[in-house]
Formats: C-alpha cells, structure tokens, sequence
C-alpha cells in the first residue's frame, strides 16, 4: 500500500465513524455547529487560494461569506431571501468604497461572491437536508451515493487508467474512474434504498442516484477549475491524502442543493 493510499484509509477510519455518529445520533444543534465550522474552514481556504498573503482580503472575503451562511443557519429566525438581499447591498457598498484601484475592487467583489455563495450558502444546504422529515436518512443516502462512488472512482481509476476525463481541469482524473463513479453512486443508492428510504420507488431511486453521481464529479471538478485559477494543488492540509477540508468536501455541494430542491419540489 502507498503512501497516499495509506494515508486516506487512515482519514477514513477516523472520519467515517465520527460522521455516522454526528447524521444518525447527535442532537440538530451539534449538526449545525458541525456544518458551521466545516464552511467556516471550507472560507477560509477558498480565501487563502484566493489571495496569497493578503489577510485583510482573506478576512473580508471569509467574513461576507459567513454572513451569507446565516441565510441558511438563521432561517428559521429570519426571512433568507430578505437576509441575502441585505448581506449583499452591505457586501457590495463595502467593495465599492474598499481600497485599491476600480478594477482590482470589482475582481475582488466578484471572488468574494462566488466563495460566499459556493461554499458559505450552497454548502450548509445540508442543514435544510438533515431538517427535512426523514432528514437523517436522506442525508445518510446522499452520503453513501457520493462517497462510494468516490472511492470506487479512485480504484477503478487507479487500476485502469486511461483515457483522460478533463485534463485540464483536473489530469488525475479519468474516464474509467468517471465509470466506476456511476456504477459505485447507483449501487450505494439502490443498496442504501432498503436500509434508509424504503419508500422511495426504484425508478426514482436510480435517477436521483445517477444524477447525486454526476452532480458529485462536476462538484469536484469545479473545485479543481477554481484551483487551477488559483495555481494551487490543494486548497490546504488538514487531511492527509485528501488535501484540505474543501477538497473533501467539492463533491459534497452541487448533491446537497439538487437533493434539497428536488424534495421541495416533489415531496412537500
């Protein structure tokens, strides 16, 4: 076993029993606080790709997108499209008078706002899933779609190689391991059906499991896009073999807005 390979089972034996843990048994106010420092993480090393030894930019940029968190953390307390729409007439008056030439400004207004709405407001939409009646369990199926297909594609893609997915996005990346993806997210879902969502129909499972997996491989490669940009390799160092938080969770974003929007749509 190398020592990347060796390094990730060793984050997995630790994270994966202290996840099951937190989804199926701890109390909803341990969940949020969870989520809360994972975006606040996930901010900081947006942030830090972002601008390289520039802390008040990190600051600024980690502070507007933890203020528009608070339109999914503090929905019950107040309206979160009101919410958002405050958070972004403050945000936006603050880089029109901030420091630094006009066009510098307005770069820096536009990174702030994809940061804050890719990881400070999708990211925590896995709050809205663990509310959701049946929240726990669908929270455990997204979970186990993704992460299966995950490590599937890394294995199948370890193992046959091949062509290349997107090479310039992300050259590890390939088509086999694409394969493995789907056929390890649509097991999981099919698998994960008859211990977590039994009333889901068997159609509608292997959709939503198709599309979790797909969902979860364009999330990682948008992560990689912006990585690219930022001329980085991982967005920190806070698991080994995984790179940093965001790069753990890139594939965990685009599952948990679809699967909140598909069950507001079709199962209120």
């Amino acid at each position: 076993m190398d020592a990347d390979l060796s390094s990730r089972v060793a984050t997995a034996a630790v994270g994966v029993p202290l996840l099951v843990l937190l989804v199926g048994w701890s109390p909803p106010w341990l969940f949020s606080a969870v989520f809360f420092i994972l975006t606040f993480v996930g901010l900081r090393e947006y942030f830090a790709m972002a601008f390289p030894r520039r802390w008040k930019d990190q600051g600024v940029g980690t502070a507007f997108g933890v203020c528009l968190s608070g339109a999914v953390f503090l929905a019950d307390q107040f309206d979160p499209v009101v919410w958002i729409d405050v958070v972004l007439l403050v945000g936006f008056a603050a880089y029109l008078f901030g420091a630094g030439q006009l066009p510098d400004r307005f770069n820096r207004l536009l990174i702030a706002l994809l940061g804050g709405f890719y990881i400070g407001y999708f990211f925590p939409h896995w709050i809205l899933l663990f509310h959701y009646p049946d929240g726990r369990a669908w929270v455990f199926w997204v979970l186990s779609v993704i992460m299966i297909g995950d490590t599937l594609a890394y294995f199948v893609g370890r193992r046959f190689g091949g062509r290349k997915l997107t090479p310039e996005l992300s050259p590890a990346k390939t088509v086999a391991g694409a394969c493995g993806y789907l056929v390890g997210g649509m097991s999981a879902g099919i698998i994960g059906r008859m211990f977590f969502l039994q009333s889901l129909g068997w159609i509608e499972t292997l959709a939503l499991a198709l599309a979790l997996s797909i969902l979860g491989q364009v999330g990682d490669l948008f992560e990689s896009w912006i990585k690219r940009v930022f001329a980085v390799k991982d967005s920190g160092h806070w698991l080994p073999g995984h790179g940093g938080i965001l790069d753990r969770l890139d594939s965990l974003i685009f599952p948990a807005v679809f699967t909140t929007a598909y069950l507001r749509v079709f199962h209120t």
